[in-house]
């Protein structure tokens, strides 16, 4: 199965830039997904890969293959839309078996490619059926299973579970990772879904405003984010400002407003420098009361919220910054709205950036 690499490519759409000098490399046999908000170039970068549209500059590979010239139904690819864009006058059958029948296949052969599709989709008995006859789920299960019976070593998804109710999208996204782990093949996966590119994917590629920010295992992009941006939009983070006041071995301590003091394990900073501290809602500890120790502030509770498995808290600081705390619902003690409590973390679970040059909420501004 191929490996695809993009070098350098950008693209305009007059005066709009959907993607600027992108570089990146999905291995072979590898779950890749792009994510990102509305509008930073994602579906634009997956286009480009299927040949559906020509960068302006840069090189696109698929295995050691020069494609730029390449027109798409000479890629062995799989395109998955958003959409679904089955043929609404044929059933399952004739929609899965069209890739095949398309490329000669004599109608034995087109066949046993179409039963074995079918049997991987769980949608062998309602081969009969025709696209307005089947849900959301069973539709885009269809799409893939055609995309699967042409043969494509690629499979390229362009959001394809936006349309789908929750609990649909939740099953089918693991049903679609678990296709393509088992027929081996190489998948680029189209999301703004976080959560979705999170749970799926071996690696991500988070990318703002065509430019691509950082490029990790799930693990790597929520444990260690290299940018605020990336902090804000992989989970949550809460954000506290200030500047770096001492530096001495491992440790940083920073000023935040109101002369509030913190530690943090040293970054590339220099002393007066102003930063961003990005801290995890669950890294939190909360205690009831005034209490000392090493990163403690005082403040009290302004809001809760029951989610289930985790309760939200809303606690303002004495120096009136705004932090939210996320506890299991099942352990330790609930608070109360006006509660004085304590809350303190530990330096290395915060995160320290510069601070960005176009402000914070601009950073982590989304659209």
């Amino acid at each position: 199965m191929p490996d695809v690499r993009v070098v350098n490519v950008s693209k305009k759409f007059g005066k709009i830039v959907a993607l600027d000098n992108v570089s990146l490399h999905i291995h072979e046999k590898e779950y890749f997904s792009l994510l990102g908000p509305s509008g930073c170039g994602k579906t634009t970068l997956l286009r480009l890969i299927a040949g559906l549209i020509q960068p302006d500059k840069g090189e696109i590979y698929i295995g050691e293959r020069f494609v730029n010239n390449v027109p798409p139904e000479d890629r062995d690819i799989g395109f998955v839309f958003q959409t679904f864009a089955l043929f609404p006058h044929m059933n399952v059958w004739d929609n899965v078996i069209y890739g095949p029948r398309v490329k000669g296949f004599d109608m034995k052969k087109a066949g046993i490619i179409g039963h074995e599709v079918l049997e991987m989709v769980k949608l062998h008995e309602r081969s009969d059926a025709f696209p307005n006859e089947l849900s959301g789920g069973m539709m885009q299960r269809t799409a893939v299973a055609r995309a699967l019976a042409a043969g494509a070593k690629l499979l390229l998804l362009d959001e394809p579970l936006g349309q789908l109710d929750a609990k649909v999208r939740k099953e089918l996204r693991y049903d679609i990772r678990r296709m393509v782990k088992d027929l081996e093949l190489t998948a680029i996966h189209v999301t703004h879904d976080q959560a979705e590119a999170m749970s799926i994917s071996d690696r991500i590629a988070v990318i703002k405003k065509g430019k691509v920010q950082q490029v990790g295992t799930p693990e790597e992009l929520y444990m260690n984010p290299q940018s605020v941006f990336v902090a804000n939009f992989i989970g949550e983070s809460n954000f506290l400002e200030g500047y770096v006041s001492i530096m001495t071995g491992k440790e940083t301590s920073i000023e935040l407003r109101g002369g509030t003091k913190v530690h943090a394990t040293n970054g590339d900073l220099k002393r007066g420098e102003r930063v961003v501290l990005a801290i995890r809602p669950e890294t939190f500890t909360i205690e009831k009361g005034a209490r000392r120790g090493e990163n403690a502030i005082s403040g009290s509770v302004e809001r809760v919220v029951f989610e289930g498995t985790n309760i939200r808290y809303e606690v303002r600081l004495e120096n009136q910054d705004s932090i939210l705390i996320a506890k299991p619902s099942l352990m330790g003690e609930w608070f109360n709205i006006g509660e004085k409590v304590t809350v303190s973390f530990q330096r290395e679970k915060a995160h320290v950036f510069p601070y960005p040059e176009t402000g914070l909420k601009e950073e982590i501004a989304v659209e």
